[in-house]
């Protein structure tokens, strides 16, 4: 499901700023982006039906495209639309009974920052890890300190066999320090939905990636 490099944008409509959200996810589907997530959180979040008929239509978007469409924590929401997969975090539903619910078909991606974390994920059958955050974010308040990479490379080394994907702060400028670090794919918010040229900003996210293999 990963190939390197990875480029998966993730976004809700409060992301989206002054842009329409359907707009800039079409806008980061045509550039080149690999993976999506739709993640719809806050005060201004959509709900039920508001949010299931914006789901279906990034579905849409993303089916058009031949990209996985996965959905942050909402696993009822992603078997209703019958979506590609589920994230969740530490403080979300279990992994484990995540997997029960989805089936053996669906892709499962795990928010881990540890090693016990991760192998605590991989048991409880998630098939790529999210670590973060690598750098300094503000896409979340709740964030915790940034790590670096470290993590990054001794999750890797131990578990060589499943993808991570770096989260956190990741910009064009400081990307090549992931994929450096083993990283499969590079998990991404404000770099793309506030870049002024989104294909042009997908492009170096993409062309990082082999920066970090001449390093």
């Amino acid at each position: 499901m990963f190939s390197r490099p990875s480029i998966y944008f993730i976004m809700g409509t409060s992301n989206a700023k002054e842009k329409e959200p359907h707009f800039l996810l079409n806008e980061a589907l045509a550039a080149g982006i690999t993976h999506f997530q739709l993640r719809e959180k806050g005060e201004t979040a959509l709900r039920g039906e508001a949010l299931e008929k914006f789901a279906r239509e990034c579905q849409a978007l993303c089916t058009q495209y031949g990209v996985p469409f996965i959905i942050n924590d909402d696993v009822e929401l992603a078997l209703a639309i019958g979506a590609d997969g589920v994230h969740v975090g530490q403080e979300d539903m279990h992994c484990g009974d995540v997997r029960a619910l989805i089936g053996a078909e669906k892709v499962l991606g795990v928010s881990v920052h540890s090693e016990e974390e991760a192998a605590q994920a991989i048991a409880g059958g998630a098939d790529y890890l999210g670590m973060g955050p690598v750098f300094a974010t503000i896409s979340k308040n709740d964030a915790k300190e940034p790590a670096g990479v470290r993590k990054i490379i001794e999750v890797t080394r131990k578990y060589p066999q499943v993808p991570i994907v770096g989260i956190g702060g990741i910009t064009s400028e400081n990307a090549n320090e992931v994929w450096q670090a083993g990283a499969a794919g590079i998990a991404v918010i404000s770099a793309i939905a506030q870049a002024r040229d989104v294909s042009a900003e997908i492009g170096r996210l993409r062309d990082s990636y082999e920066r970090g293999q001449m390093i």
